[in-house]
């Protein structure tokens, strides 16, 4: 094995996937039932414009496509759009949450795995979504993730920012709430990421009460 891949196999001792259990596990993102992933999977408001876009999305394609959800959570999301893809693969950190939704739900072209997505390889496909994922990460997490991402031709990335100008990208602790608390917000194509890609288009915008920010999704098509 040479240095490189002996570095590679090496975890980095990231707090994520301690602070993702803990999170569920005394379900503090709110909610009357276990394993909930929080309002930003279950409202609406957020959630139909954004199954609407991205079922539009799906449905363009002549032969369906291979989609890896990577964060998936509780799933509410992803159930909706499993009828449109040929095989969808749905990934999340932490371990009882993969056994939750295994029993939940089933379908032929449906398949879990718990992986830490900035430490493991990543399943293949044709489309990774990322959705309100690596705003909870840190700048050295993130990087991890955009350098695997390049293995999918198109990426579905739903980030929670500021409305307005911002700074985006200031860093945090993974696992420690979001970048908001900073007035900031992930946007992969700024320093220090430039995560290349061949063309992007914004999918859809939510607006969100209270001066709360917004919850955009854009469409990153890479080379």
């Amino acid at each position: 094995m040479s240095e490189e891949q002996t570095k590679r196999k090496i975890k980095k001792p990231w707090p994520t996937k301690d602070a993702m259990e803990q999170i569920y596990d005394m379900n503090l993102w709110g909610g009357e039932v276990a394993y909930y992933s929080g309002e930003g999977s279950h409202h609406p408001d957020i959630v139909q414009p954004y199954i609407h876009a991205v079922i539009s999305f799906l449905t363009s394609f002549e032969r369906p496509l291979t989609v890896c959800d990577l964060g998936c959570g509780d799933f509410n999301i992803g159930k909706e759009l499993v009828p449109y893809t040929k095989k969808y693969i749905a990934v999340d950190i932490v371990p009882n949450l993969i056994a939750r939704n295994k029993k939940t739900y089933s379908a032929a072209n449906l398949e879990f795995h718990c992986l830490d997505i900035a430490q493991d390889d990543l399943p293949a496909g044709d489309c990774a979504i990322v959705r309100q994922v690596v705003q909870h990460l840190s700048n050295a997490e993130v990087q991890c993730i955009l350098d695997k991402l390049k293995v999918y031709k198109y990426v579905l990335f739903t980030e929670h920012l500021p409305e307005g100008d911002f700074t985006p990208n200031k860093d945090i602790i993974s696992g420690q709430g979001t970048r908001l608390k900073k007035q900031s917000g992930v946007d992969v194509l700024a320093s220090p990421f430039h995560f290349k890609v061949k063309d992007v288009k914004e999918l859809v915008t939510v607006v969100l009460p209270d001066c709360n920010g917004i919850i955009v999704t854009n469409l990153y098509t890479l080379f």
